[in-house]
């Protein structure tokens, strides 16, 4: 207690002090006393001298000796006063002396030598980064007094960052200097000799019976002996060996010994640069879940809690297991409970008897009674209005608090795409008093709307486009002036207007606009489009280009989509109403025919279901979609015979199909941020009639790198990694003819960076696919495949870009290279 005082006490005197000189004692003047006859005094007066920095009447009164008191001298009070002043650590000298002894009275002086203080201190014999690292931890300030326990602290620090990484042989040596300039005080030099990294030779279990020392070693992530996988690390990390023998236990405990323990570790020197790692184990005894009981439960049978939990009598023991079964899991117990509303619920599992290896539990339940959602509060909504949001919201004021409605609510928050998915948080804020909770959900806008400059090969053309999107519109508010900052915006609704461009041969624009909540009253999608597409015919890879040879493409299409309840509300219904016109001049080499006009009215109908949790870097759900398009059957209602007919532009002239395609996606969390994505489609395009055999439009184009941009030749196009773009499009009399194709991929994905100014991740995949003319020449195992890596980057503003290498195994039709080889492909948005 008085050394704590003491330096409270010298710290503020150190601060208020000034620099004072002391006057010099004559000790040879001094009283001298009799040791052989001690002799009680009145102490008359205490003075102390030597000292610079400390306040006197602080040191005066922490010696205990006060004026009037009656002292014997000598004796041990003064040796306790001396003993105190010593074991403040802060003075080189301690001296108590009689300056004037008088009719009974005793003139005491307290004589102080202060230890110096540190001027400077200079770590010697390591990186400069390094010594910046060990001064942050040390935080030791200039002016500091040189005591035994800062001394002792920089050896301390200085050894345990090094050891730490390894050097566990480091050597430290303090030397103190004098300061020549300043009085009393010194600079601090600590010779720093590492001594070399000393790496784990092996290491040692004792006491294990169960598992065998392979095992054990196995378990240890991060703490490895030296093998010959030499990318393992062997070096001893404190803090890392901490984390592997709790993870040790873990591992025991998982498999029914919840008594292990680890009893001791040690190190032993194998040489100078090598140790044995020492741990010694109590494995115990394996134990199993025996008997359990549900106390409390009136909401659920015990049979459907015990089905929930999956652990049955006779089953290993594992606490961990118990505790996710119970409480942790997405499909837990708990979630059973809060899933209708019993947000005040607990369960407890408490051990009620143990039968030599067998653990009896019941499982005491608290249900509290359900609920009610109060207050939706919504924060960090700077653009979106709040009504675009709160349309999304699954949990409404007044219906039972449910956990899987904010999962749920999270979900479409983030499919929105105006917020940053890695940043909503959920909130509840529970009121017990009246049974109600709030719920904040907080929000962090990101930019998404996108501004497209760029230029792409594809089709053995260089391409220009410029694009405007922008995904938070709002259409009603266009006719306000104070909205345009630089557009209306927070109604969610998208426009897009892009043009593409290849100087003279090519030029494309469209123009779209979504609502998805059309009527602003459920979740029905409204969208049309307007395109127009023209080429003219050219020679010599564009050099030369006819202008009175061309194809012309003019379209425009009505789409409404609604979210279905049945089966499940994840599912949806799209159905779109499309009509195009091919025009056709002098046009060869690409399709059936070279002149005319032709008509293509369609509807498409698209039954899908898609519970991807987010829509730039999903880690888990799936995608599923089963669509339908198709003309009606015209040459049949003309009852036109046209068998006889030879004319291409009249057969074409109406042009008439079924298409039909699945498409299959899944996301998989394998393990943190690493996901596996596969992906499986399959397409076919028939016809009515035999006499006029398919469509010249409308087909697949498979191979490349699927950019949609250069869909071109009424095509669609179909990406294949490792093959040239439409290098597996089978072709007939030299026009591509892909009617049939099927495609699967397998990708693992692993982020650099889920920031939302950019999110970054790599991949690598395994594709196979192919395309076949007729449905009769379809073999779903004759597939060309491909391995590859790729770079993924969503930037807000420009969407996402990527680039990949492919390698194809297979022969390309008609190619007289062989395989396909090495392909780079560049990519831009999202391919569906």
């Amino acid at each position: 207690m008085y050394k704590i005082f003491f330096v409270l006490l010298f710290l503020f005197s150190s601060l208020i002090a000034g620099y004072s000189q002391d006057t010099l004692i004559n000790y040879d003047a001094l009283p001298i006393l009799d040791y052989s006859n001690p002799r009680e005094y009145e102490i008359a007066d205490v003075s102390i001298s030597g000292v610079q920095y400390l306040q006197k009447e602080v040191l005066v009164s922490l010696s205990g000796l006060q004026i009037g008191e009656k002292i014997t001298v000598p004796s041990e009070d003064i040796t306790n006063v001396i003993k105190k002043f010593w074991d403040q650590g802060l003075f080189s000298d301690v001296k108590i002396s009689a300056t004037k002894i008088q009719s009974g009275k005793i003139w005491l002086d307290i004589y102080l030598k202060e230890r110096p203080r540190m001027s400077k201190l200079t770590i010697n014999g390591i990186k400069k980064s390094e010594t910046q690292d060990i001064m942050d931890k040390l935080n030791i300030r200039s002016g500091s007094q040189v005591t035994d326990d800062i001394l002792n602290t920089i050896r301390r620090i200085i050894r345990e960052h090094f050891v730490d990484k390894g050097y566990l042989n480091t050597t430290i040596t303090i030397r103190e200097i004098p300061d020549t300039i300043r009085v009393n005080m010194v600079q601090l030099i600590a010779d720093v000799n590492k001594n070399g990294k000393v790496k784990i030779e092996d290491v040692v279990f004792t006491g294990n019976k169960v598992f065998p020392t392979k095992k054990l070693r196995k378990e240890l992530k991060k703490t490895k002996g030296r093998d010959l996988n030499i990318f393992k690390p062997s070096k001893l990390i404190k803090k890392d060996f901490i984390e592997d023998k709790e993870k040790l236990i873990e591992f025991y405990n998982e498999n029914g010994y919840r008594d292990a323990k680890i009893l001791s570790d040690s190190i032993s020197k194998v040489s100078e640069d090598r140790i044995n790692l020492n741990i010694s184990i109590y494995e115990g005894d394996k134990y199993y879940f025996g008997d359990i009981v549900w106390i409390g439960n009136t909401k659920y049978p015990e049979e459907l809690l015990s089905k929930v939990l999956g652990i049955k009598k006779g089953d290993v023991f594992d606490q961990k297991l118990l505790d996710k079964r119970l409480l942790n899991d997405e499909d837990a117990v708990n979630s059973l409970y809060l899933d209708y509303g019993y947000l005040f619920s607990s369960i407890e599992a408490v051990e009620v008897k143990v039968d030599k290896d067998t653990i009896d539990f019941e499982m005491r339940i608290y249900e509290g009674k359900p609920a009610t959602v109060n207050n939706i509060i919504i924060e960090g909504n700077d653009v979106t209005n709040e009504h675009v949001i709160r349309r999304e919201i699954r949990t409404k004021p007044g219906d039972l608090f449910s956990k899987q409605d904010i999962i749920r609510t999270v979900r479409e928050l983030a499919q929105l795409g105006h917020f940053d998915p890695e940043q909503i948080e959920p909130e509840p804020i529970p009121n017990p008093s009246n049974g109600t909770v709030d719920i904040r959900y907080k929000l962090v806008e990101k930019s998404n709307n996108q501004f497209e400059v760029s230029g792409g090969w594809g089709y053995g053309m260089l391409v220009g486009t410029v694009g405007l999107r922008f995904t938070n519109f709002s259409a009603r508010n266009i006719l306000d002036g104070k909205a345009w900052r630089p557009i209306p915006t927070g109604d969610g609704q998208t426009v897009s207007i892009r043009a593409q461009s290849n100087g003279k041969y090519y030029q494309s624009y469209n123009l779209s606009f979504i609502e998805p909540w059309f009527g602003g009253k459920k979740p029905n999608s409204f969208s049309v489009s307007l395109y127009r597409t023209k080429m003219n015919s050219s020679y010599g890879y564009y050099s030369s280009v006819e202008k009175d040879q061309y194809m012309k493409i003019t379209g425009a299409s009505l789409g409404l989509g609604k979210r279905l309840k049945w089966p499940d509300d994840f599912f949806t219904l799209y159905n779109e109403l499309t009509y195009q016109r091919y025009s056709l001049k002098d046009y060869t080499g690409y399709f059936f025919f070279t002149n005319g006009n032709s008509n293509n009215l369609s509807f498409s109908t698209t039954l899908g279901r898609s519970s991807v949790s987010q829509p730039i870097y999903p880690r888990n759900g799936s995608s599923f979609s089963l669509s339908l398009q198709l003309t009606p059957p015209f040459s049949a209602i003309s009852g036109k015979d046209f068998s006889n007919v030879t004319a291409q532009e009249e057969k074409y002239k109406w042009i008439e199909y079924h298409k039909w395609k699945f498409k299959a996606d899944w996301y998989t969390t394998l393990a943190g941020n690493l996901v596996l994505y596969t992906r499986a489609h399959f397409g076919y395009k028939g016809f009515y009639n035999k006499d006029i055999g398919p469509s010249p439009f409308e087909g697949f184009d498979l191979g490349g790198d699927g950019l949609t941009g250069y869909n071109i030749y009424g095509y669609e196009t179909i990406a294949l990694r490792g093959y040239s773009n439409s290098s597996l499009t089978p072709r007939i009399n030299g026009t591509k003819s892909g009617n049939v194709y099927e495609k699967l991929t397998m990708e693992l994905r692993y982020p650099f960076t889920l920031n939302p100014s950019a999110t970054i991740f790599g991949l690598v995949f395994a594709e196979a696919g192919n395309s076949w003319y007729s449905i009769e020449d379809y073999n779903p195992f004759l597939v060309k495949r491909s391995l590859g890596v790729g770079l993924r980057a969503f930037l807000p503003m420009f969407g996402l870009l990527g680039i990949d290498w492919g390698y194809g195994f297979d022969d390309v039709p008609n190619s007289v290279y062989g395989h396909s080889g090495p392909n780079f492909h560049f990519t831009l948005g999202q391919q569906f």
